[in-house]
């Protein structure tokens, strides 16, 4: 018997046959209609090699490389050239920071400065460079999640090569107090690098501050394909970051990341850094009349927002449910909203978030902690149902 397929939106899912609104933008972002018009278009049509210089569909993939460099920079207001294209945020922090070793090295500065919640692609390879002799300063947030710049700076060294400091919190949504930090930097050398794959492409302003060096983006975070990212590497005048490559075996991006570039998920990425510079402030309004309304259906029913009251992206929040678990509470909101409990890298792992945990919260509260992040694509949650639903879990 032929059964005529449900048509769903690409913000919602299905679930024992039930729609499920999807709340889980942090982890990733649906396809923005556009943007997946260009990832095709270079996939079926225009699918050329952008090293082939020897006929014009090579020259189109470079073509197309070239505008969606323009375009991605054109959000945090650098050159071209300064656009290196990777797989992903979790490749470029550890471009980012493990490139930065030789040059640490040689100039006798074994020291980076970080945060105690930063994302384990940031945390594993600081650690790393831990085990190879060098020092790491972690510097711990307040109990709202906010990292006081003063801390930052005051951890700061002579020797210290790299600070290294997340924009947006995964977990809690918390915008971290970049500018004060760079402020603050404008006369030490240290490099300063940003985990900006929460905020790039909903928070512009600040990302164009130039005493930021470098920044790590990640495509399916900002409404683009999963398997490309960016690191932005600005020149200090006419200096380059002093870069070594992790990989070798061709002379890609300027030598640092080799590799075939796929000039599919490049458009992609690039057509949406363009509507983020074109959008970004509508992006967000929808975001926080989202947010206002979880607030007005949650609260009721003793969810506790963690983090301040303000200082945290529209986009997230992040809820403490004192008398339910939050595995409880993921299952048992199956089928009707998709959320977690943190970062998707370590969602397996039902250990406490070691960001919770940082912000001075027990065993017991970070365990009930659960995560609703959302995007200008999603529908209107049905918050009716999603209350009703959570009070039978905790009755």
């Amino acid at each position: 018997m032929f059964v005529k397929p449900i048509d769903i939106h690409p913000a919602w899912g299905l679930f024992r046959g039930m729609p499920s609104v999807y709340l889980d933008c942090n982890a990733t972002t649906p396809l923005d209609p556009r943007v997946r018009q260009v990832l095709l278009r270079y996939l079926d049509e225009e699918y050329g090699n952008e090293g082939s210089r020897t006929h014009e569909y090579g020259s189109a993939a470079k073509r197309a490389v070239q505008q969606a460099r323009d375009q991605v920079a054109s959000v945090v207001d650098c050159k071209r050239e300064e656009v290196l294209f990777t797989s992903g945020a979790t490749e470029s922090n550890n471009l980012a920071i493990l490139g930065l070793v030789d040059f640490g090295i040689a100039n006798n500065r074994r020291h980076i400065v970080s945060t105690m919640i930063e994302h384990k692609a940031v945390l594993e390879p600081l650690a790393d460079l831990e085990s190879r002799g060098f020092e790491v300063t972690y510097v711990k947030p307040q109990a709202d999640g906010i990292v006081r710049a003063a801390d930052v700076l005051s951890a700061l060294r002579p020797d210290t090569f790299l600070v290294t400091v997340m924009h947006v919190n995964n977990e809690t949504g918390v915008i971290q107090p970049l500018d004060e930090i760079a402020s603050g930097m404008a006369n030490h050398l240290a490099f300063l690098h940003v985990d900006a794959a929460q905020s790039f492409g909903k928070i512009i302003r600040t990302l164009k501050n130039q005493r930021i060096d470098l920044i790590s983006v990640s495509g399916h975070k900002v409404y683009a394909p999963k398997g490309i990212g960016v690191l932005i590497t600005r020149r200090r005048g006419y200096e380059k970051v002093p870069l070594k490559p992790l990989m070798f075996g061709g002379g890609q991006e300027r030598g640092i990341r080799p590799g075939t570039l796929p000039v599919a998920l490049i458009a992609a990425l690039g057509e949406a850094a363009a509507l983020s510079v074109a959008e970004s402030g509508k992006w967000m309004e929808r975001c926080a009349s989202i947010k206002e309304e979880a607030l007005k259906a949650l609260l009721p029913l003793g969810g506790v927002p963690v983090g301040p009251e303000v200082g945290v992206i529209s986009s997230t929040r992040n809820f403490r449910f004192p008398m339910l678990d939050s595995e409880a509470l993921i299952v048992g909101l199956q089928g009707y909203a998709a959320i977690s409990n943190g970062s998707a890298c370590t969602s397996s792992s039902y250990k406490p978030s070691h960001v919770l945990k940082a912000m001075g919260m027990d065993h017991v509260s970070a365990t009930r902690c659960v995560r609703l992040s959302w995007s200008h694509l999603t529908p209107n949650p049905d918050w009716d149902s999603i209350s009703k639903r959570i009070e039978q879990l905790i009755s």
